[in-house]
């Protein structure tokens, strides 16, 4: 991810300033896979109730072959999860077929932020339609749900990018 400052962090604090249900949060951002003792040491010795997994949008899909990747990422968070610290994964929306085989999402205190990039939504006028669907017909959901674009972009969930400069680089 290009984010001036942030070239070469591995973890950072601030508030949760997404529209998610750690908001407002006092969060410990990882980047990438880390020593998960290390950060419960981070969590706790900066206050934080909730710990934010793949940001800078580092977590790649592995893929369904990369067994070992997924597992480090699961090892990672379960163990912060396993001490009662609400866990956030930014993954992308091809990704989730993956999560979706792990243990991940049995946690109640695990919230999987699904990025869905779409370059240039202002452009793309008051009719689209985003349309929530499954990888083909009747496969894994019970249909499809159709969301007008233009009503997804209200202000009471839009978060600025100018809200994600306040963070602290702490490793």
């Amino acid at each position: 991810m290009n984010r001036a400052g942030h070239e070469a962090v591995n973890c950072f604090v601030g508030t949760e300033v997404e529209h998610s249900p750690a908001f407002g949060h006092k969060t410990l951002f990882v980047v990438g896979v880390q020593d998960p003792v290390m950060l419960l040491d981070l969590a706790r010795a900066n206050g934080c109730t909730h710990v934010y997994f793949g940001a800078n949008q580092s977590f790649l899909d592995p893929g369904k072959l990369s067994t070992l990747l997924w597992s480090a990422w699961e090892v990672m968070i379960k163990t912060v999860m396993d001490h009662g610290i609400l866990c956030t994964l930014d993954l992308d929306v091809s990704a989730v077929e993956g999560l979706i085989e792990g243990p991940l999402v049995e946690y109640n205190n695990f919230i999987p932020m699904i990025s869905v990039k779409i370059p240039y939504i202002q452009q793309l006028g008051y009719n689209a339609t985003i349309k929530l669907d499954d990888r083909d017909f009747a496969a894994t959901n019970p249909g499809v749900w159709c969301h007008s674009l233009h009503n997804l972009r209200d202000r009471a969930v839009f978060t600025d990018w100018s809200r994600y400069t306040k963070d602290e680089i702490i490793k």
